[in-house]
């Protein structure tokens, strides 16, 4: 039962499944709002009354400098790219997503190739990519249209698909940033979607046409066959998976949690079934003015991650000291959406995914600090590919878990003390005795 319900909370709004994010929505205008509020918010909830993020606005501005094109007729390679809203839901925003140029342009939008590259380089390749919207009901999924039909052929393709766009106006001068999605180039109403020939993705293919085969064991299936992430996420999306009757379109924020959050939990299932590691280590590892460190433990799975945002850094611009922000699980999970968003199941995704190649079980607190360095919002993709690099370091070798702990933390900013106040496992570690001590 906690798998499904934490399958559905992350897929679905409060209001549907009752997930209780402990924050009531403001109904003043708050011109300097406090940390806790913006890294609730990320941009998403609106909570300081304003009716857009100050936050995000500043970051478009500059994003802003990359030329667009004026024109409402797009021609190019889509990589393939797809998108789906969540403003309006049930009732949301689908649309491809077409560069103007034509050739290999997968990169595009294949976000497991971007660390490391630089701020702008990834902004370009976000607003090279314009959307053309149509509206559409959730429940389409169950029934396509012409429409939906060509985007599902559109998502399913192995290679970039020549496409045209005729929008009904020149695309809007505009990047969508957040911290659960990509960035998202300029968009438009949609007047004309034309498809060229596409060469599908046989093991994605067959998921789709597979109407008895469940949405969640399709994930892990494609995901087992070495599928993307990213690629599954797409799908997942445009309610390519699932029982019949009961496809729905998913907006992409969502969607990109869903698979996270559902592919770790099948690696967890056999994790808990390896035998635990037999030392404590200690990773570290830096990337976009972001510190990551990582410590595991040779126990049975628990799982614990906190964010510290610096003064000056995108959720924490006008206070004086960092902002903590964390949550954890015991052996056995969780049955609530995590407080800190969608980076808690990116990085449970890549920790799960380093200890089942290896064949290994561990209780893994992994923290991480951003500084002022760390320029606009670049997605969850971001957090998930650097743990999936943190995990692949060479690591340090401890005896005990305060020597470990020790190290990890001399890696970090932020005082020991502060973190033992906010983290739930290392004051426990440290604080609590256990009864193999005894014997």
């Amino acid at each position: 039962m906690p798998r499904q319900i934490e399958w559905l909370s992350a897929v679905m709004p409060a209001a549907v499944t009752g997930v209780d994010d402990g924050v009531a929505r403001s109904i003043e205008v708050v011109e300097n709002p406090p940390a806790w509020m913006c890294l609730a918010c990320r941009g998403a909830k609106l909570l300081c009354g304003k009716p857009r993020c100050p936050i995000i606005v500043k970051a478009q501005a500059m994003a802003k400098q990359v030329p667009l094109t004026s024109t409402n007729e797009i021609e190019g390679s889509s990589p393939p790219g797809v998108f789906v809203g969540r403003i309006g839901y049930p009732k949301v925003s689908i649309g491809p997503m077409v560069p103007p140029q034509f050739g290999d342009t997968t990169i595009l939008d294949t976000p497991e190739e971007w660390l490391g590259r630089p701020f702008e380089q990834i902004v370009d390749y976000r607003y090279s990519l314009v959307r053309g919207n149509l509206r559409a009901s959730v429940a389409d999924a169950e029934d396509p249209g012409s429409f939906l039909s060509k985007l599902h052929e559109l998502a399913m393709s192995s290679r970039p698909v020549d496409s045209e766009l005729k929008l009904a106006r020149a695309p809007r001068r505009m990047l969508t940033l957040s911290e659960d999605t990509q960035p998202y180039g300029p968009s438009a109403p949609l007047d004309r979607f034309r498809l060229g020939n596409s060469r599908s993705d046989g093991r994605i293919e067959a998921a789709y046409y597979d109407r008895d085969l469940r949405a969640a064991d399709a994930v892990l299936t494609l995901y087992s066959k070495g599928v993307l992430v990213t690629r599954i996420q797409r799908a997942f999306s445009l309610g390519m998976f699932g029982e019949g009757g009961r496809r729905r379109l998913v907006p992409t924020r969502w969607s990109i949690t869903a698979v996270d959050s559902g592919v770790s939990l099948g690696l967890l299932e056999k994790v808990k079934h390896f035998p635990t590691i037999d030392e404590y280590r200690v990773y570290s590892f830096s990337v976009y003015d972001n510190q990551y460190v990582a410590v595991m433990l040779p126990e049975p799975w628990r799982f614990e991650w906190i964010e510290a945002w610096f003064p000056g850094t995108t959720w924490n611009q006008y206070q004086s000291a960092p902002y903590m922000i964390g949550d954890y699980e015991e052996h056995f999970g969780r049955t609530k959406y995590a407080k800190v968003g969608g980076c808690y199941y990116s990085t449970r995704l890549a920790v799960a995914e380093a200890l089942a190649e290896e064949r290994k079980q561990a209780a893994a607190i992994v923290l991480r600090e951003t500084y002022p360095g760390y320029l606009m919002p670049l997605g969850v993709w971001n957090v998930r590919e650097s743990i999936r690099r943190l995990v692949k370091q060479p690591y340090e070798r401890h005896e005990t878990f305060a020597s470990a702990v020790d190290s990890a933390l001399s890696k970090m900013r932020i005082q020991k003390q502060k973190w033992m106040k906010e983290s739930v496992l290392i004051s426990r570690e440290l604080t609590q005795a256990k009864i193999t001590s005894y014997r």
